[in-house]
């Protein structure tokens, strides 16, 4: 039990750079306050104790917003920012190192007995707003864009966003996402096809810096094949401001 308290303290100061000390965290984070009380409530379901983990799962949603059945499934290292509006099924489960923002539903979409509610693998991210239907599967490191409705799985490493959540093409994400993190930016959870200028500009943007990068290498990997040296011109590179984007979008 208490090792598990220590992990869900420090995984919000990994995770929130908000949190200032271990006093506020357990205080003031209704991420944690939930996830603590879910610890007992499940116990107490697993032992046959079902009204009493009803009724602690119930206040634990009074005091927090957050609404975790006791008969849910939760790994190690589980963080919920802020959290309102949550809502996680009998029958879910939450892998390791997962990432829930608020308004999140794991949810089913069947009254029948069974698992009927979602399986998130380990280091899975869900933005707020998402609802995640049925008994599907995130698998691991998988990103559920914010407000996406997912009812189909979601392949390791993918990006699911838009209603219904559809999957972005891996190649190009991991490209965007590996120059956004170069740049000093995050691109997470906003896709090509969403009707917002700004979104459209970042991702041509970084598919432009992308192409230019592409083009560079090429000529400098030639000229070093013709005998000229180019180390000034690899280090001039390498010198980029890493918040030009951030500059642009401020």
């Amino acid at each position: 039990m208490f090792p598990r308290l220590r992990e869900n303290i420090r995984v919000v100061f990994d995770r929130d750079p908000a949190a200032r000390s271990t006093w506020e965290v357990v205080t003031c984070y209704p991420g944690f306050h939930a996830l603590t009380l879910h610890l007992v409530s499940h116990g107490l379901w697993k032992r046959n104790w079902k009204w009493l983990a009803r009724f602690l799962s119930h206040f634990a949603r009074f005091i927090t917003g957050i609404e975790i059945h006791p008969g849910a499934t939760i790994g190690r290292r589980v963080f919920i920012d802020h959290g309102m509006g949550i809502v996680i099924g009998e029958t879910a489960e939450i892998g390791d190192d997962c990432t829930l923002y608020h308004g999140v539903t794991l949810g089913g979409t069947s009254w029948k007995a069974g698992k009927r509610h979602p399986t998130l693998e380990a280091g899975v991210i869900i933005g707020a707003g998402a609802k995640v239907l049925g008994p599907i599967t995130l698998h691991a490191n998988a990103k559920v864009g914010s407000n996406a409705v997912v009812v189909k799985d979601v392949p390791a490493g993918a990006t699911a966003v838009g209603i219904p959540a559809r999957i972005l093409d891996a190649e190009t994400e991991q490209v965007r996402e590996q120059k956004a993190e170069q740049l000093g930016f995050s691109a997470y959870g906003i896709s090509n096809d969403m009707n917002d200028p700004m979104v459209k500009a970042i991702h041509g943007l970084l598919d432009h810096s992308v192409t230019i990068d592409k083009r560079i290498e090429l000529i400098v990997s030639q000229l070093e094949q013709l005998g000229v040296n180019c180390e000034e011109e690899r280090a001039t590179a390498d010198k980029f401001d890493p918040n030009y984007l951030n500059k642009i979008v401020d």
